[in-house]
């Protein structure tokens, strides 16, 4: 795989407040540049929700109501998040969920296109038996000791995610053979199956 070859790729994460449908209560994007993450280009935010943040939720990824009391609302980030997402690719684990969550909150934003890793994990390690993002961890041998925060924070996911985009990545010749494996039917930057082609006319 040449990762020179590469468009923009940010891998993104989402935690939400445990509503339904989910309020955004933090965001994160990691962008990959030549096979690698680049931890210093990081964005990461937390966003205060317009409903409490659920015990449940909480339980998962720590974040309480306290520590978003005074982190500004979606409507004061969210055109910043949209520009800083425009015109990329974007990657995430079980990818439908993030991206989902991301359309909901911002109407007709549509990115380059979406890799999901569950997707990818799934074509590439067809006989893994388990595919969250702790076993996929596990069984790629990535070391996620440098990176900072904890599992279930939006940051330390993506950069987690992130690692294993490019370790999949790996397995494959091209973008396009990648981009095959990973994009779910239906979502932004599948594959378009060649159209069949036309008999040649006869007589009868």
């Amino acid at each position: 795989m040449d990762y020179g070859t590469w468009p923009p790729v940010l891998v993104v994460d989402v935690e939400g407040n445990g509503a339904q449908p989910p309020d955004l209560v933090e965001v994160a994007a990691i962008p990959v540049v030549n096979g690698s993450p680049v931890p210093s280009s990081t964005r990461s935010i937390l966003i205060r929700p317009p409903h409490p943040i659920t015990p449940f939720a909480r339980r998962v990824h720590g974040i309480r109501n306290e520590d978003v009391a005074q982190a500004p609302t979606w409507e004061q980030v969210g055109p910043q998040i949209r520009a800083s997402l425009d015109g990329a690719w974007i990657a995430a684990h079980n990818a439908h969920v993030d991206y989902g969550v991301l359309v909901r909150h911002m109407p007709g934003w549509k990115p380059a296109g979406v890799l999901d890793t569950l997707r990818l994990a799934r074509a590439t390690l067809p006989k893994a038996g388990r595919y969250s993002l702790d076993a996929l961890i596990e069984l790629t041998g990535i070391d996620l000791a440098s990176v900072p925060g904890r599992r279930h924070r939006a940051a330390y996911d993506a950069h987690a995610t992130a690692q294993l985009l490019i370790a999949l990545a790996g397995h494959y010749e091209a973008w396009d053979a990648l981009i095959a494996a990973a994009v779910p039917p239906g979502m932004p930057g599948a594959p378009v199956p060649p159209a069949p082609k036309s008999e040649e006319p006869t007589l009868w």
